[in-house]
Formats: C-alpha cells, structure tokens, sequence
C-alpha cells in the first residue's frame, strides 16, 4: 500500500508542475539556455547553473528547483552539439562523445548521431530519476543512525574522493585545493561558541564566507580569463541532415543503454567526480565488451550512446548523496547545494521529515527536464547550433556582468564583489597550475559540516577519539579514508602489483599442474 501511496504523490506532483504555465515555460527555458551553455566551448553547465543560483533568490524554492536542474541537465546534453559538429567538447562531460561523434558528423551522420544521443540522454536521466525515488529512502534510513563523528568523517571522505579523482596529475593537488576550501569555510564566527576566526577585523566575514560568491568566482571568472587568453575561433560546423531517432537503433541498443545509465548513476553518487568521468568510464566499458573494439573511434554510434547515455544519467546519481547525505556528487551539483541552502532547504537525514515531498519534487522535476530536453534537442537543434558559429569571446562580457550581478544580488552586499574577483583570480592560477577547483569547492560547502560536527563530538566524549573506533558506521568510513591516503604511496602500489603477480603466477602453476595430470590420465 506504501508503493501505490508514493506512486501517486509522485504522480500528484508531476501533475501540479505541468499544469502551471509558469514551470513550463521556465522549464524549457532553462533547457534551452542549459543546452546553449553546453554547446559553447568555454561555458559549462557548472557556470549556468552557479550564475542563476543567485538569480533565483527571489523565486519560490520549487520554481527555482526547475530552473536549475534544467539548465543541469539541458547544459550536461548540450556539450554533445559541439563534439559532434566541430569535434571540440562543450563540456567535459562531453569530452568521450568526440571520439567517435565527429567522425560520424563527417560521413553526413551528424544529425542521426545528435538524433540518437538526444534518446540516450533522455533515457539516462529517466532511469537515474527511477534510482533517485527508489534508493534515496534506505540511504535516508542509515543516514539517520548517524552521529556526529559519522557526519564529519563522511564530509572529510567527500573532500578527500574529491581531490583523489579530480587531481589532473599528483593526487596532492587535488587534496591541496580540498583543504583549502575547507579552510575557507572556517572563516568568521563559529556556530557552536560564536568565537571570530581568521576574519582579520573585517566584520563583512562576521557571518562566514558566502557560498554563492566563491562558487561564481571560482568557475566563472577562471572561464572568462581562460577563452580571452586563449583567443579561441570556432570554425565552420558540419550541417545537420535528419535529426529524428532511429527506433530500431535505440531499441537494439537498450541493453548497452542501461548498463551504461547504472555506469552513471553509480559514479553520480560518488561525492565530487561529475560527469565526465561517468562518460570516459561508460565509453571504455562499451569499448571493452564490444565484438569489434577496432571500431571505436572511427564513427562507432555504441560509442556516443554510452559517453551520452553515463553523463546524463550521472546528474540524478549526484542528485542521491546530495539530497540525503548533504554532499555534492559533482560540481554543478555542488552549486545545487549553494541554491537548496540559500532557499532554506539542508539537505541531509532529515530532509524527510522538514520537506516530505521534496525528494519525490526534485525526481518529477528532472522527469520534466528530461521530457524537454528530448523535445528541445529535436525540434530546436539546427536552430541552437547555429549559435556555434558565433565567436565564444563575444559572449564573455555578457557571463561577465551575470557573475556581477549574481554575487552582487544576494544580500545586496558589495563585499560579496571584493570576494568573488579574488577568488576568481586565485582559482585562474590554481587551474595554471594543474590544481583542481571541484575540491575547493567542496571543500568550502563541506566545511561547515566537517567542522561544526567534529567540535561537537569531541565535546559530548570529552576530547576522546575512541568513539570513532566503537562505532562500525564511524569505524569503516575511517578505515576506507586510511585506505584511500595509503594507496596514493608508491610503496602501497609495489606491494600491491607483487600480490597480484603472486597470485597470477599460483593460477598459472595450478593450470600447469591440471594440464599435465589430464595429460597423464
């Protein structure tokens, strides 16, 4: 009976945000402004997505839920136009759909492969929407077992998995600009005993760095400086023939589909990778099991089904740990985060019972945004692409002033100014210099939430760790964070390539020994 109830509150709520006009006019908005954002090399939909979080102040929470998640996921799909058409990845998300995207554009499939990956995108976001109505309960129960020393350990592994995964060469790196951010997030009065730390007499810092203008700066003005440097040109794109699915083709493909939507989902839910590691992982799992590996790369439709189907399907996999654990499993997920607080919604063990429907609003919402997606990517297609052809420089000083004015809008506050620019600047030279900026970010959203709670376990034990190590929730999560640090070390890994070559070579000699007694025999 609990089934068919949260059947048709589900139903119920899908059936209240279609029948506003507002909501759809909003939400096909958002998705073709998403979709803009992801074709554009140089715009992603982690910018969109931070430059309308302060936008949407002023909205009521479920109609800036719409727009927001729809720009995620229209900008997660646009990034294929561009792979596609002129072999250069909107996003990075898109990044594995190039390999074989474009050389499909250059036999004159251009329009069937974006007509394809328009269906797996959709398909994708729908299966990981299933996940969200389905897993997020029995998450929110464990969740709810959790005490303080659970939540601090589970926001440090977030920061930690963040910059381990993220980091383009030395793991270090990505932990550097983790604990960064989360030194930034202690700035200003602390929450248990209202003590002022690091605030170096600025009263503005009083309260706390705010999370929106870090956010905007750190994503929006490293882009900006990073096209005008580059002085980037886009060239002439390959022209669109016929854009309506192949039936037959998706249907012949729904087994690789949906292993390639679960690959999404599950690496979505893995706090702080994002959506091009779910593309890559997909993309070399297809490869892998095909018949004919020897096609990849060449104009293998399997190939952009999965890099397409994984990315898309990674956005309600990160949507899973954010809403019932509090933690963001990709940047613009973590933007999502900065939005849900600014409306007044923490996300967590309780939001079950603060917001009860909330968890069923966000799944019927990327339903709706997917339906869109798959509506705008087909009948607008050969419009949106066009706006490749215009120059990305142009369109800088126009995402220029939306950071301005986005950090400039919450609160009214022109410190918010003086901390977005540096930053912005910062993160620019930390990006130079082959720093992550996910975990930064993570780290200043987590950093609340690992501080606040380990302050306040050690004052119910009395200073005393052992908890940790009497309680197995607490005492696994400690155990996979060693584990995670150790296997970073050369030493670890030598130690682990002789196991593994023990036990290769003991399978071969047990081999040899069966062949030479059936020899025998």
């Amino acid at each position: 009976m609990m089934l068919f109830d949260r059947i048709g509150t589900f139903l119920g709520i899908i059936f209240h945000l279609a029948s506003d006009p507002i909501n759809i006019a909003v939400l096909f908005g958002s998705v073709l402004m998403g979709i803009i954002f992801g074709a554009m090399p140089g715009l992603t939909s982690t910018l969109g997505v931070a430059l309308l979080t302060a936008l949407t102040y002023g909205m009521d929470t479920s109609l800036a839920m719409v727009c927001l998640l729809a720009i995620y996921v229209g900008g997660t799909y646009g990034g294929s136009y561009s792979s596609i058409l002129i072999n250069i990845p909107g996003t990075a998300a898109a990044a594995a759909t190039a390999l074989d995207g474009y050389p499909l554009a250059c036999k004159g499939e251009g329009g069937r492969a974006i007509g394809l990956t328009t269906t797996a995108s959709t398909i994708g976001t729908i299966i990981s929407m299933l996940f969200v109505v389905s897993i997020s309960p029995i998450i929110s129960f464990f969740a709810l077992q959790f005490t303080s020393f659970e939540f601090f350990l589970l926001a440090f592994f977030g920061i930690l998995i963040s910059g381990t995964l993220t980091s383009p060469d030395l793991v270090i790196k990505g932990w550097i600009a983790g604990f960064l951010g989360l030194f930034l997030a202690c700035v200003g009065r602390d929450l248990l005993q209202f003590y002022p730390r690091f605030t170096l007499g600025f009263s503005e810092l009083d309260s706390g760095v705010e999370v929106v203008p870090v956010l905007i700066g750190a994503f929006g003005i490293p882009q900006i400086i990073q096209v005008l440097k580059d002085r980037f040109q886009i060239g002439e794109t390959q022209k669109l023939q016929r854009i309506i699915p192949e039936i037959g083709t998706v249907i012949r493909n729904i087994p690789a589909i949906i292993r390639s939507a679960l690959i999404g989902v599950g690496i979505g839910a893995v706090p702080g990778i994002g959506e091009d590691i779910a593309g890559w992982v997909s993309y070399g799992t297809a490869k892998n099991t095909s018949k004919h590996p020897e096609t990849f790369g060449k104009g293998e439709l399997k190939g952009v089904l999965a890099s397409e189907t994984a990315n898309n399907a990674c956005v309600g996999g990160a949507m899973i740990p954010l809403l019932n654990l509090g933690i963001p499993g990709s940047p613009p997920a973590a933007m999502l985060l900065g939005a849900l607080m600014l409306h007044g919604v923490t996300p967590g063990p309780m939001i079950t019972f603060e917001h009860p429907t909330f968890i069923m609003e966000v799944a019927a919402i990327l339903l709706l945004a997917s339906c869109a997606m798959f509506v705008t990517g087909l009948l607008l297609a050969k419009q949106v692409v066009k706006v490749l052809r215009i120059p990305t420089q142009i369109f800088m000083p126009i995402i220029g002033v939306l950071c301005i004015i986005g950090s400039y809008s919450l609160g009214l506050n022109i410190f918010n100014l003086y901390l977005m620019l540096p930053v912005g600047i910062i993160c620019f030279f930390l990006t130079e210099m082959g720093y992550p900026i996910a975990p930064l970010v993570i780290g200043v959203i987590l950093g609340p939430m690992a501080d606040e709670n380990l302050r306040r376990a050690l004052m119910v034990s009395q200073g005393s760790f052992m908890p940790i190590f009497q309680r197995p929730v607490s005492l696994i999560l400690f155990i996979i964070i060693v584990l995670t640090i150790v296997s970073q070390f050369e030493w670890y890994r030598n130690l682990k390539n002789r196991a593994m070559d023990k036990i290769r070579n003991r399978g071969n000699t047990c081999e040899v020994i069966l062949e030479e007694d059936e020899s025998e025999k």
